[in-house]
């Protein structure tokens, strides 16, 4: 089987949610998609006044506010509370919110402002309790150098047991994940574990050059990389710049050791 490394939007395609009607799931990337038995990543468009009904089930999951505002109601094993997200306009203007959710968890979404939502899932034993994180309570670095970068980290160990998830923003004609130096080992710039990097550009015709490639040769891909786009990284390198004019943004999730 010859594995895909890149998979796109669909900005038409459509998906029926029992008791609410037509949805607009973008994109998706299911295990059997990526050649893996762990993280998968889909995205949707919710529209002002529905209402989302979702669960959990045997995953950890989270739900990136891309852009949009809502209510998340959450129920589950001794737990009852409603998460109030007020987010962003853009991915391009400051930290999302983004709410955890161990397995065995239900979830009622109530869009008040079409809202693009971002959603990862993996395996777990529900060691981790729910939790909404707010845009002040992430940590965000940012670099210099030609590697300049802003990095938001989004899920961290000790919110969840595998998954794991950061936002990157870059300026035009700028590289992010670049190749390690051989004196700072140990950098971001090497992926050991299943990951899936999801990018939108401003402007929407913007792109960006990806590749991915190991120190063995058994690999050596570069894509072009446009609005929508998620590129799919079973290890290796994976540095990206972007191109003449555009700003990109990327959401990476991946799946880390049991913490």
């Amino acid at each position: 089987m010859t594995l895909i490394h890149k998979v796109s939007s669909d900005w038409e395609a459509r998906i029926w949610f029992e008791g609410t009607g037509w949805a607009e799931r973008r994109l998706e990337v299911t295990p059997a998609i990526a050649g893996w038995d762990s993280l998968s990543f889909r995205t949707y468009t919710f529209r002002s006044g529905q209402v989302i009904d979702g669960e959990s089930a045997t995953d950890e999951m989270a739900m990136i506010l891309l852009s949009g505002a809502l209510t998340m109601e959450v129920v589950g094993p001794g737990f009852s509370e409603t998460w109030e997200m007020q987010g962003r306009p853009d991915v391009f203007t400051g930290p999302p919110h983004a709410a955890y959710l161990p397995p065995g968890f239900t979830y009622k979404l109530t869009v008040h402002a079409d809202a693009d939502c971002a959603y990862g899932r993996a395996p777990a034993t529900g060691a981790r309790p729910p939790r909404l994180m707010r845009p002040g309570e992430m940590g965000t670095i940012i670099s210099t150098a030609y590697m300049a970068e802003q990095m938001t980290e989004v899920l961290t160990p000790d919110v969840t047991e595998r998954l794991l998830c950061n936002e990157t923003l870059m300026r035009e004609g700028w590289w992010s994940l670049a190749p390690p130096d051989p004196d700072n080992e140990g950098t971001a710039a090497t992926s050991t574990s299943n990951e899936v990097m999801y990018y939108r550009t401003r402007p929407e015709s913007g792109w960006a050059v990806q590749r991915l490639y190991d120190d063995a040769g058994t690999l050596d891909e570069t894509l072009t990389v446009r609005n929508g786009d998620a590129v799919i990284v079973r290890g290796g390198q994976r540095p990206i710049v972007t191109g003449p004019g555009a700003e990109v943004y990327g959401l990476r999730f991946w799946v880390g050791p049991i913490s």
